[in-house]
């Protein structure tokens, strides 16, 4: 311990530069016939006794048990970096004032385009939906954990997959939005000032780390398989799979939303239709496995043959989910003006999720084209309704300008001043005449 060497028989070292995480140290270690003491061993669930005996868990899950943990914890994180993207560009949209909408007026806010409200505004619904997707993950693990102490397991397996599922789900969503937020913001957008890339990348790492994103989609596939094929067999299932119990009856018909507008306002009716598409997904990919394996492909080809519908069904799954979780949290809200504006982003979330996989619900027999045209519609009328809360929306995430760290996004709007204040702080600018002149072309110039 006085010299911090390391023990004969071991090597440690760190992995060398990263994506991010720089601040993070992440190293290898490799034993060498070094014996660990049993007391020094991670026993919680698995146990080796002192006549090494090795005594299994009750669940092979129940090692999983941090890991499950951190991947709800990012579910969480997801929506507090998109958040932070959104409020730094919608700010700055504010502030910034560019070109003209009508010949000879003042240029307007860019927040004032509908490009760029279509840009910004479904991100910013998405940082709402991931706030209490997050939230619920976090309330139903420790919920869970709890039951786990008393010995019940039987939730387990769906915390586990819920877990993986919207971890991959949740990190490519909001690193693709911080990136478009980021190009929201215009050429300013690319400096380290506006703290938008700083968010990026140490955000972005996310996507591999605690699971590959593929790897965990199909993870959870194997869960929605499973709850399939326990469907077929009469199993009552509960939870967010809860929709393939019409399965077995056969109950489990595409239900088309009808051809008035009100129903593409009406967020219970959104909700059915995620399910509907959730449904058709996971059944259509459960099939194509069921038919392969009846045809003599073993298992593992079956699986391998099918998993982008997999990873497609997993997607739908959780998007579902997601959708289900934010039109039952306003139930909770009870001041009637947030609710209004919280019901306006959840049904902006729905119906640009839809637009986004018209296919997916074209093809399940959900929409029809005249309703895709009224969504599309709807979806223009939304950002309009959204505009002149925007501001007031990404101030309630509470950030303070340390936890910014950005110019572009400071609290009190003044942005250009305080861009030049930052970069002259540059180490290029301690002297007007780089040392360089003087070190190398200048005597250059004395031999021309």
């Amino acid at each position: 311990m006085g010299t911090h060497e390391p023990l004969p028989g071991v090597t440690v070292g760190d992995i060398g530069p990263k994506f991010g995480f720089d601040e993070t140290d992440n190293g290898f270690l490799k034993f060498d016939k070094f014996r660990i003491p049993r007391e020094n061993m991670l026993m919680k669930y698995a146990q080796v006794q002192p006549d090494g005996t090795y005594v299994k868990p009750l669940s092979d899950k129940l090692t999983y048990g941090t890991m499950v943990f951190i991947r709800s914890m990012i579910v969480g994180d997801s929506a507090r970096s998109l958040s932070r993207a959104c409020t730094i560009a919608v700010r700055y949209s504010a502030v910034r004032h560019q070109s003209e909408i009508r010949t000879g007026e003042p240029e307007p806010q860019i927040l004032d385009f509908q490009t760029q409200q279509y840009k910004l505004f479904p991100l910013l619904a998405t940082a709402y939906a991931f706030q209490f997707v997050g939230s619920y993950m976090s309330q139903t693990y420790h919920r869970i954990t709890g039951d786990i102490q008393q010995g019940n397991l039987s939730q387990l397996p769906e915390l586990h997959a819920l877990s993986a599922g919207l971890k991959a789900f949740t990190t490519w969503v909001a690193s693709s939005g911080i990136e478009e937020c980021r190009m929201a913001c215009g050429g300013h957008g690319y400096s380290r000032c506006s703290g938008i890339p700083d968010i990026y990348v140490t955000f972005t790492p996310a996507c591999t780390y605690e699971g590959e994103n593929t790897v965990m989609m199909l993870q959870t596939a194997r869960f929605l398989f499973k709850s399939y094929t326990a469907a077929l067999s009469g199993e009552r299932l509960g939870g967010m799979v809860s929709y393939l119990n019409d399965v077995s009856s056969q109950r489990l018909q595409a239900q088309p939303l009808a051809g008035r507008s009100s129903d593409i306002n009406d967020l219970g009716s959104l909700v059915e239709a995620y399910k509907q598409r959730a449904a058709w997904l996971v059944v259509a990919a459960s099939k194509n496995v069921q038919s392969d394996l009846k045809r003599g492909k073993r298992k593992e080809d079956a699986w391998n043959k099918n998993s982008i519908d997999l990873v497609r069904a997993t997607d739908a799954h959780c998007h579902y989910v997601v959708v289900k979780l934010f039109v039952d949290k306003l139930s909770e809200v009870v001041d009637l003006a947030a609710h209004r504006i919280l019901s306006s982003l959840c049904l902006l979330y729905a119906l640009h999720g839809i637009s986004r996989n018209t296919g997916d619900f074209l093809q399940a027999g959900l929409l029809n084209t005249s309703q895709l045209e009224q969504i599309q519609q709807r979806i223009k009328d939304l950002l309009g309704v959204i505009r002149p809360n925007a501001v007031a929306l990404v101030d309630a995430f509470d950030y303070t300008d340390t936890q910014l760290g950005s110019v572009l996004g400071r609290y009190d709007g003044n942005v250009y001043e305080n861009m030049f204040e930052w970069a002259k702080k540059s180490p290029l600018n301690k002297t007007q005449v780089h040392e360089s002149f003087y070190k190398y072309l200048k005597p250059l110039q004395s031999k021309l």
